[in-house]
């Protein structure tokens, strides 16, 4: 079942991006695995397109909100408004399916925190009551790794909160030949529908769940994110929150290949883009141009693959 739907929305998907199948598939990973994505590139890329065209595939209700310095908490979760004699709730934006918050790094920490219990919790408190978001609630976030005057970066907790941290990248010359024919008379996320629906997505993301994961393959999941810990040049490793959502995205590639069970390949997939966002460098070592990407790239060479996983 999992397998039939990863295959038709990411169909879906691919005709209004060309040449993005692996991050489509590592987005829509992170969505069955209930987890949440940060777009990390430069702009005109396709950041908020991607987001657009996979929640409209998915039938989802979607919300787009430009993070910029004078952006309110209550801009993001609502408020109580005084009509007729009494508090009526209006909710803000983040009552959605879907919500891309665009250049998230712009607001105030206040404002970015203010996502925190959302994404965490599923839920929001506005003057001490909490509200639950329908499920299932998805966060895109998009920021510019290159223009970084009048930004807030984004603490540990926050990239904390993000299971996957993807970047698009440039289209090769096919592939960017293939979207100036498409885009030239009429941009084809105009006529995206729906080919799935909310309902269908939270079965998806309880299906997930049920994909096993034999006792090799949890022992290599441990073994990987310990080897960040004591990796050379790095301050601070990946926590357990990172080896569950290693081991729940690694689950979803598992079953979009139609599998019931997670073998080591599926984790070294998961692992490239759970991984490195969670990890603190020394000073030191980024000065000698080290990055995360590569510590993630020297421990996945490391670490000793189970021969033949149990299932």
């Amino acid at each position: 079942m999992i397998k039939e739907w990863y295959t038709k929305v990411s169909a879906n998907v691919a005709r209004v991006m060309v040449g993005a199948g692996e991050p489509t598939r590592l987005l829509l990973a992170a969505l069955a695995a209930g987890g949440h994505v940060l777009l990390d590139d430069v702009p005109g890329t396709g950041k908020t397109m991607l987001a657009r065209s996979v929640a409209l595939s998915l039938g989802l209700t979607f919300k787009r909100v430009q993070f910029t310095p004078d952006l309110l908490p209550s801009d993001l979760t609502g408020l109580n408004v005084w009509r007729e004699g009494r508090f009526v709730f209006m909710p803000g934006p983040v009552f959605t399916h879907v919500l891309l918050a665009d250049e998230i790094n712009r607001a105030t920490p206040k404002t970015q925190s203010a996502l925190l219990e959302a994404m965490a919790e599923g839920q929001v408190t506005v003057d001490g009551e909490s509200r639950p978001l329908e499920a299932p609630f998805f966060v895109v976030a998009t920021q510019n790794p290159v223009e970084m005057e009048g930004t807030f970066p984004l603490p540990e907790a926050q990239l904390d909160r993000f299971l996957v941290r993807l970047s698009l990248g440039y289209p090769d010359p096919e592939a960017e030949r293939a979207l100036l024919t498409r885009v030239r008379s009429r941009h084809p996320i105009e006529t995206v529908e729906a080919v799935s629906g909310p309902e269908e997505v939270r079965r998806v993301q309880r299906a997930v769940r049920e994909v096993r994961v034999g006792d090799d393959v949890a022992a290599y999941v441990v073994a990987l994110v310990r080897a960040t810990r004591e990796a050379e040049g790095v301050r601070l490793g990946a926590s357990p929150r990172a080896a569950i959502g290693l081991e729940r995205v690694a689950m979803a590639l598992a079953a979009f290949d139609g599998r019931d069970f997670v073998v080591p390949d599926d984790m070294k997939e998961a692992a490239r883009v759970v991984l490195p966002h969670r990890l603190i460098l020394e000073p030191e070592a980024r000065l000698e141009g080290l990055g995360p990407e590569a510590v993630v790239a020297a421990v996945l060479e490391r670490v000793p693959v189970p021969a033949e996983p149990s299932r």
